[in-house]
């Protein structure tokens, strides 16, 4: 992404979830208000790469159901203060619409008045924990913003979706990810608050083996695939899922925000040398377990 936007790839989209495999949780889709989908999707078309799925949050949540995924982690992000609230609302509203298939994570911007107060409300109207996004919304993982928003989980057990490894960066970004966010930071958090579930998304994109080594160590950390192993972007080495801890790592996408096939990541991950079990696991379980989807 430091040199532009990367490419679109031609790839066949699947017709649904393989059977035989189980409950497949998508534990990565990313909802918006559609004005602001349409301001992420311009975001993405000059600075990242093309969004083959441009499509309205029930549009894209149907889409899935469609296809065969089982349940689906709603993701959202406030990218400014005082707009947590009415995000807070449309995703109780997405819930509501899909009982039963879609979990609903808050958003609140780090730092903000009454932040505390934002996510027990969000907690309060079902929503099943937090997403942040240090790329995006420029806080430091060592900051005070950032243990008011941990406490408040920790408190209403809650778990911690956070955006903390260091790529995929881009020059368009208004902070340096690598000044916010590291694995070093990420343990310290953990160790602060040792009754946190944290998952950090893209295995940790950026410091793959720190975070490798960090799921063997912490027991309230968890890792997602989200775009980490579909081949995409240049990095050195491959990721090999069989050699992690595989009871810490959960299937996730991106849908819609991706420029391929919406189960490149599902097939994949079945490429993996994995035993029925573990499969099924990252598939679907782990999540269920970290969420708390019954």
């Amino acid at each position: 992404m430091a040199g532009g936007p990367l490419p679109a790839l031609n790839d066949i989209d699947g017709e649904r979830v393989p059977s035989g495999i189980g409950p497949v949780v998508d534990a990565h889709v990313h909802v918006f208000p559609d004005p602001i989908f349409k301001a992420v999707w311009g975001w993405f078309q000059e600075y990242g790469w093309p969004i083959r799925y441009q499509l309205s949050s029930e549009d894209l949540i149907q889409f899935l159901l469609a296809h065969g995924i089982s349940h689906v982690v709603a993701l959202q992000y406030a990218h400014k203060p005082g707009i947590a609230r009415d995000l807070n609302d449309y995703m109780a509203g997405l819930c509501r619409h899909f009982p039963g298939k879609v979990t609903g994570m808050a958003t609140v911007f780090p730092g903000e008045p009454d932040a505390g107060a934002i996510l027990k409300e969000a907690f309060a109207m079902g929503l099943g924990g937090v997403k942040l996004h240090t790329h995006v919304q420029c806080f430091d993982m060592q900051s005070d913003a950032v243990d008011q928003v941990c406490a408040v989980c920790e408190q209403e057990g809650k778990p911690l979706v956070v955006h903390a490894g260091q790529e995929p960066k881009s020059p368009a970004y208004h902070c340096d990810p690598y000044l916010l966010c590291s694995a070093d930071k990420t343990e310290r958090l953990l160790k602060r608050y040792p009754d946190l579930k944290v998952c950090v998304p893209h295995l940790g994109m950026g410091e793959f083996d720190a975070y490798r080594q960090m799921i063997e160590t912490y027991n309230t950390l968890w890792l997602d695939t989200t775009m980490a192993i579909t081949d995409y972007f240049p990095m050195d080495g491959g990721i090999c899922l069989e050699k992690m801890r595989t009871d810490r790592i959960m299937y996730g996408t991106d849908f819609p925000n991706i420029p391929y096939a919406w189960d490149r990541e599902l097939k994949k991950v079945m490429e993996h040398d994995l035993a029925p079990d573990v499969l099924s696991g990252i598939l679907g379980k782990n999540a269920m377990a970290f969420f708390k989807i019954a």
